[in-house]
């Protein structure tokens, strides 16, 4: 260690070898990709303190307290040789090595909590003591004009899933579509959209699925907003919810439309039409592929299908992963689609909406929401057949 530690807490330290070993060499692999980053950039090392890269290096651990904000409650600091330290105050550090982390993946760096509130400067110290031979470091958030932040690169070596995050992330999807298929199988007009989300958020929690957002639209308020925060709004045909769920860092997103009776014929074409978009986008989404591309792929599709402006009421989604959206698609993005990345597709047309999340896998895009308890609608694109949730009716089941 090295700070003191008491060792009666040392000895109630998180049990690595409790860990899979697959999660372990996770770990490791993550490392390897910031120290080629930190070797591109000459760099010394790396601090991360935002939550969604804490639990991106750590395989899913925790570093937050306050939700509010980006920022965790704690600093992993990444030398160039590619040695790994947690840098924590003595509020945190024992609940961190007991519960999040092993310091063997992590040696542990104290500071006093008085020291840590008095300046940021205190954990820029700390960790530039902990260089043999100096040299600058980086940080993912911003901390002095003397620290360069670059959250950019760093999300370039977050992007790419592992075979591990894949699992896990696989397992999310299917969870938090189940939860929610459940969930709307159970729900009856008359409740305020406050009331749909509240019973929603526990059942997620049955699934230890947190939210990171929650947007409940009745009736007129789908067609009013694209995103429809919960009000004291009262349901009585139409609901359209939108989740993103998470769970050990890695988030998926999903809405989902319930009818109450029968489905409007116009509410079912545009729904239908939002579903070709969706699969155009999935489709399209290879490895390779520009964000301005998926976005133009996307305009294109709403024109064909006759609602040339809806391009223009909403973003269409993009790139996920440990954040809601890593990008967007839009006309300026030059990013492009990298092998086992995550997506999160939002096509919606005025009052209607198709999302789900899934994942580039071997040159394909692998859906991880599933239609769960809901109807599908099957698009067939070169002889390649791509689903989106269609419309769950309460008194019609499974058709849309």
């Amino acid at each position: 260690m090295a700070d003191f530690w008491p060792a009666a807490l040392i000895s109630k330290a998180f049990d690595r070898s409790l860990l899979p070993l697959t999660m372990i060499s996770e770990i490791e692999e993550k490392t390897q990709r910031l120290c080629e980053m930190l070797k591109a950039e000459r760099l010394a090392g790396v601090l991360l303190n935002a939550q969604h890269n804490f639990a991106w290096l750590t395989a899913g651990g925790s570093n937050g307290i306050d939700m509010s904000r980006d920022a965790g409650a704690s600093f992993l600091f990444v030398r160039a040789d590619g040695k790994r330290f947690v840098l924590a105050n003595d509020i945190e550090l024992p609940r961190l090595l007991a519960e999040e982390i092993s310091e063997t993946d992590f040696e542990p760096v104290q500071l006093s909590w008085q020291e840590e509130k008095a300046s940021r400067d205190a954990v820029i110290a700390k960790a530039r003591s902990l260089l043999s031979g100096g040299g600058e470091i980086a940080s993912d958030t911003y901390l002095s004009e003397a620290v360069r932040p670059m959250e950019a690169l760093i999300g370039e070596c977050r992007y790419q899933l592992t075979a591990d995050e894949v699992k896990r992330y696989r397992e999310l999807g299917t969870d938090a579509a189940d939860a929610l298929g459940d969930f709307a199988k159970t729900l009856s007009p008359g409740v305020s959209e406050i009331e749909i989300a509240r019973s929603l958020h526990s059942k997620l929690a049955e699934y230890d699925l947190a939210t990171v957002v929650m947007l409940v639209g009745a009736d007129e308020r789908i067609e009013r907003y694209r995103h429809p925060v919960p009000t004291k709004n009262v349901w009585t045909k139409t609901l359209l919810i939108a989740i993103c769920a998470k769970r050990k860092g890695l988030i998926a997103s999903l809405s989902r439309m319930v009818c109450v009776g029968h489905i409007p014929s116009e509410l079912e074409r545009r729904t239908q039409a939002t579903a070709v978009v969706n699969a155009k986008l999935q489709a399209a989404t290879v490895s390779g592929t520009t964000a301005s591309q998926l976005y133009h792929i996307a305009a294109s599709t709403y024109t064909k299908m006759g609602f040339a402006d809806e391009i223009n009421k909403h973003h269409q989604g993009g790139a996920c992963g440990y954040r809601t959206r890593d990008w967007v698609a839009h006309p300026a993005n030059t990013q492009t689609v990298k092998p086992n990345q995550a997506f999160a597709w939002n096509p919606s047309i005025t009052g209607t909406k198709a999302e789900a999340t899934g994942i580039v896998i071997e040159g394909r895009f692998e859906t991880i929401t599933p239609a769960s308890h809901f109807p599908q609608i099957v698009s067939t694109l070169d002889g390649n057949d791509y689903f989106s949730p269609g419309i769950l009716s309460l008194s019609k089941g499974a058709s849309a």
